[in-house]
């Protein structure tokens, strides 16, 4: 275990000791968000990216010590465990050198070695490979091997047989494999060929070769999914003239009579045996590679469009744009409670039109909607002129924005869906779910298959696992970030809260139907399932604002309310002042008494000192107020209005290894290629930009043919 935590320690730049604590804190099944927020002192404020990468490495190392163990059970069960090799099993850094060392065994189907084997060859195969300077010729070492009763015929089907031999010991070689798949990873080259004429999205790979060690992970994504789709033919491509000298360096020793043999025993592996196996390794090492980075960058994009600044306190009219089955429409309250529904049909004609911006204005003035959100699928545009027109009609006071929809069909069509809205047919529950996006996009997003939210590539591809693995330790730590409303909160919602799951969640949306609203945290310990532990790890990030006492509407945890009384006591201010916002100056009072003499007085950390500091002046603070908001729009631009310069605000929808794509209010996204991101080399996007950020761009062209919008960041000069 000490080494594991020297590992860790090493590869994240932190102190032995704080690394064993976070070990220690997840053994004891602590979660991620409480370790990040509430044992600060303990790991010296990693924050939870920091923590859940360690968590991960944790469990590869854990992994591999396991498998070593099994490795070197199996070996010496087969009475094979020499010294040498235990200590090389315990010094393989990952889990491809622990296999290469299993490899000679490791339990075989037939192969031609065994077949050799079986006829007795092996001691002609190991006389030769060893390469003695008085080692016979090897014709003449043959013939003493002859055995017709075992198809052995000739001295040279003995020596054909010690070639199998030879070969899969070559071949099974640790050493070897080490110094081939080092050299191919640096000097080979990956190439695609199309198998069929016709053009397809593919055609880029048509006729590919990159170096596989500058290989990008979209290009590898895109040629797998090519090659699986039969419009590709991949290979490695290797100079074996370069391979064979490292190979025999290895293995071929100078000054033998067996030398020659060797040398093309040795060729006979790597061309039957070796090559083959590690282009398969290459092929599937530069997947994993990609596929992490994508999982990267979807965890990236995903991060901040569910921390989106909601537009609070609004009622918000939700538009599902469609063609056949019209527009659906749902007005909801400031809360996200459905006010009204209806289904109008703007794409039907003229008149249909008018017959639906009449019925949108009732409903406007009926319900005093002030923000309509708009679907960005099908009859988008459509419908975004219509509200343009109605916008017009209604005299101002009410503006608009086009939200992603991704994942609300596959939301309005799920049993959670169902128990939510029984009233309510699939389409209306659509329109419901994009009225809340634009009130409140993380309370609503929760209740979608991360997946299904559109903001990466080749999810489809991705080990969904480790996917949702992934997806679900981002959407945690925004919950946990914003916190809950422990009155409000819906199931899923509560679900992501840290200590509790979907049983404790419907618990306590339960409890809260049989009972009435919670009127402290205390009260939690009363939900059926949920113990001391589970109350530990969530209590801080649940909010009570009908609670008699504030600190149940902060972040401070209730093992720091005696600390966080005590403090205000020291500085002269009471829990009502909070509850009042009067305590402007209690930062500045808490720095001119001393931090670190406050937090020892106190008992606590100073990380936590500063932490209850921050929770009492801004009681219920949400951190996505201090975000910039979102744009909302009063009128509409046509893609025929888009001229080569024209400057326009965007809100960034996806980022990408190539780009980023920006909606700029004109139905299709526009692309800012990684090339016009930034005046400075960058090696991806994300270094510069985030989902959900408002940028200033420029166009470059436009294609309606292609419905292409090329933008750039790059002021024009």
């Amino acid at each position: 275990m000490d080494k594991i935590i020297a590992i860790l320690a090493a590869e994240l730049g932190q102190p032995q000791n704080y690394v064993n604590n976070v070990v220690t804190l997840l053994d004891e099944g602590n979660t991620i968000p409480f370790i990040a927020r509430y044992r600060k002192e303990m790991h010296g404020a990693m924050d939870d990216t920091v923590l859940r990468n360690l968590s991960d490495r944790l469990n590869y190392l854990r992994n591999l010590d396991k498998r070593r163990e099994e490795v070197k059970r199996s070996i010496e069960e087969q009475g094979k465990l020499t010294e040498e090799l235990s200590a090389a099993i315990d010094a393989a850094a990952t889990l491809a050198e622990v296999e290469d060392l299993y490899l000679p065994y490791k339990k075989k189907r037939r192969t031609r070695a065994t077949v050799a084997k079986e006829k007795g060859l092996e001691p002609l195969a190991l006389l030769l490979f060893a390469q003695e300077p008085d080692c016979p010729e090897p014709l003449t070492a043959a013939e003493d091997y002859v055995n017709p009763d075992l198809e052995v015929n000739t001295p040279e089907d003995a020596l054909q047989g010690a070639n199998d031999i030879i070969a899969e010991m070559v071949s099974d070689d640790a050493e070897v494999r080490k110094v081939l798949r080092e050299y191919m990873l640096r000097h080979s080259v990956l190439s695609s060929q199309a198998t069929r004429e016709e053009d397809s999205v593919y055609r880029l790979y048509y006729d590919f070769k990159q170096p596989v060690a500058k290989l990008q992970g979209h290009q590898i994504l895109a040629i797998n999914r090519g090659e699986r789709e039969e419009w590709l033919k991949v290979d490695v491509l290797t100079d074996r003239e370069q391979s064979l000298p490292l190979m025999n360096k290895v293995v071929v020793r100078l000054g033998s009579p067996a030398t020659a043999f060797v040398t093309t025993a040795s060729e006979d592996a790597y061309d039957r045996l070796i090559y083959p196996s590690l282009e398969r390794e290459i092929r599937n090492t530069l997947t994993e590679k990609a596929d992490e980075g994508a999982i990267g960058q979807f965890a990236l994009n995903l991060k901040p469009l569910l921390m989106q600044p909601p537009v609070k306190g609004k009622v918000a009219m939700g538009l599902d744009p469609g063609y056949r089955n019209g527009c659906k429409v749902a007005v909801v309250d400031a809360t996200g409670k459905v006010l009204d529904t209806t289904v109008v049909y703007p794409t039907f004609g003229e008149r249909q039109k008018q017959e639906a911006i009449a019925a949108l204005s009732k409903l406007i003035k009926k319900h005093a909607v002030e923000v309509i959100a708009i679907g960005n699928g099908t009859a988008s545009k459509e419908t975004e002129i219509m509200t343009a027109e109605l916008l017009k009609v209604v005299g101002g006071g009410v503006s608009y924005m086009v939200v992603s929809e991704a994942g609300a069909s596959v939301y309005s069509a799920s049993k959670l869906a169902a128990e939510e809205f029984p009233q309510y047919d699939v389409n209306l529950r659509s329109a419901v779910s994009i009225a809340r996006r634009l009130q409140d996009p993380l309370a609503e997003l929760v209740k979608i298959d991360p997946k299904a939210i559109g903001v990466g590539q080749y999810q489809h591809d991705m080990p969904q696992a480790r996917l949702d693995e992934t997806l679900s330790g981002v959407v945690e730590d925004c919950v946990n970030a914003v916190g809950a409303d422990l009155n409000t909160a819906s199931a899923p919602l509560l679900s992501h809260v840290a200590g509790l799951n979907g049983t404790t969640a419907k618990n306590i949306v339960k409890y809260r139907e049989e009972n009435g609203a919670f009127t402290t945290r205390k009260q939690l310990l009363k939900v059926p399932k949920l113990g001391p532990k589970a109350f530990e790890q969530c209590a801080g990030f649940l909010r009570v604002p009908e609670s008699k006492n504030v600190l149940d509407n902060t972040g401070v945890h209730p093992e720091s309310y005696e600390a966080a009384q005590a403090l205000l006591e020291k500085c002269g201010y009471t829990l009502q002042d909070v509850k009042a916002g009067e305590i402007a100056l209690l930062s500045s009072k808490v720095k001119l008494y001393g931090e670190e003499k406050a937090a020892q007085e106190l008992g606590v950390g100073l990380p936590t000192l500063r932490d209850v500091v921050k929770e009492l002046m801004k009681p219920g603070r949400d951190p996505r107020d201090e975000l910039p908001a979102p744009v909302l729009r009063s009128d509409i631009l046509d893609m025929k209005d888009l001229k080569p310069g024209m400057e326009l605000t965007g809100t960034v929808r996806n980022v990408i290894d190539f780009g980023a794509f920006v909606d700029i209010g004109v139905h299709q996204d526009g692309l800012v290629h990684i090339s016009q991101i930034s005046n400075k080399y960058i090696k991806h996007p994300s270094e510069v930009l985030s989902v959900g950020d408002i940028v200033t761009v420029w166009v470059i062209s436009v294609d309606e043919g292609k419905k292409r919008i090329s933008l750039t960041m790059k002021k024009p000069k």
